[in-house]
């Protein structure tokens, strides 16, 4: 089983629908994958202005799947112009 760390740096200035929304169609990428923690940071701010926003909003999903992550799964993320920083991590 892989595992995985996600963690999603969003616009402060999205209405949490929109927030609930994006996490959503990340989760419905992840089909075959499970989903076994998620948390919400809050808002926090940022070492310096991303696309002129000062803060951000945290969000840390960690994933356990079978086999590997689609390949355009981090490209779906980086397209959503909403989604200021992202990181993906491997773990053991």
């Amino acid at each position: 089983m892989r595992k995985y760390d996600l963690v999603l740096v969003l616009r402060t200035s999205l209405k949490e629908a929109d927030r609930k929304k994006i996490l959503s169609g990340v989760k419905d990428s992840l089909k075959d994958a499970k989903i076994s923690k998620e948390e919400d940071w809050g808002q926090k701010p940022l070492s310096y202005p991303i696309k002129r926003e000062v803060s951000g909003f945290y969000v840390n999903i960690d994933i356990e799947s079978e086999n590997a992550l689609p390949s355009d799964f981090e490209k779906r993320i980086t397209s959503q112009d909403s989604v200021l920083r992202h990181i993906l991590i491997r773990g053991n």
